[in-house]
């Protein structure tokens, strides 16, 4: 199943300056028994989301009408603990294409590329830079351009480059996942092939 194609992203954003963001707070353990993608934006920082009794936390920034957009700028060191995917399922199924923050673990970043969601390493310095903005107007928007690997600030105009894997950078340019990748190369493996054959 192809992923959605991603080129340019402007949108506000909900900040969330917190460390050590773990999957297990993006998604609890006991909603993992599902073996498909859908539903699992609801229940995406569940125990942060909600009280015992079930009631949105009034304190939580997803329950804060004032916030909202296509990007999460996080804390650092966002997505560590256990290596599960459905935490990129989760924010994808929320509505969410990117993510900020100024380190990610390694496996999650993995994760999110294969599920459409890119995450945008910055600087400690520039992620400040953002938190500001949005502390000062929570309409503040960010622009992610991802063919000149670029995410700009857009009511200052500050802006800072990002590195992304350079198969995974096309794969979302094109609107490809892994599978998608191989078959728009049908042509190409067949012909190495029929080389390969006389050889």
């Amino acid at each position: 199943m192809s992923i959605d194609k991603f080129v340019t992203l402007n949108s506000t954003v909900v900040p969330l300056p917190i460390e050590n963001v773990d999957t297990d707070q993006i998604i609890p353990a006991r909603f993992l028994k599902a073996t498909t993608k859908e539903g699992f934006g609801d229940n995406l920082f569940f125990d942060w989301r909600y009280d015992k009794a079930g009631q949105p936390k009034a304190d939580f920034v997803l329950n804060n009408p004032k916030y909202s957009g296509q990007i999460i700028v996080a804390g650092k060191n966002f997505g560590s603990g256990s290596s599960r995917e459905h935490a990129a399922w989760a924010i994808a199924g929320y509505g969410f294409k990117a993510v900020v923050s100024s380190f990610f673990a390694d496996i999650f970043r993995g994760n999110s590329l294969n599920n459409g969601v890119l995450p945008v390493q910055v600087s400690d310095a520039f992620l400040a830079k953002i938190f500001k903005a949005v502390d000062a107007d929570a309409t503040a928007e960010l622009t992610i351009n991802l063919e000149k690997q670029t995410i700009t600030i857009v009511a200052t105009g500050e802006s800072e480059s990002f590195e992304i894997n350079a198969y995974k950078k096309s794969c979302l340019l094109n609107e490809y996942d892994d599978i998608d990748y191989l078959i728009n190369l049908k042509d190409e493996i067949e012909a190495w092939e029929k080389q390969a054959i006389r050889f």
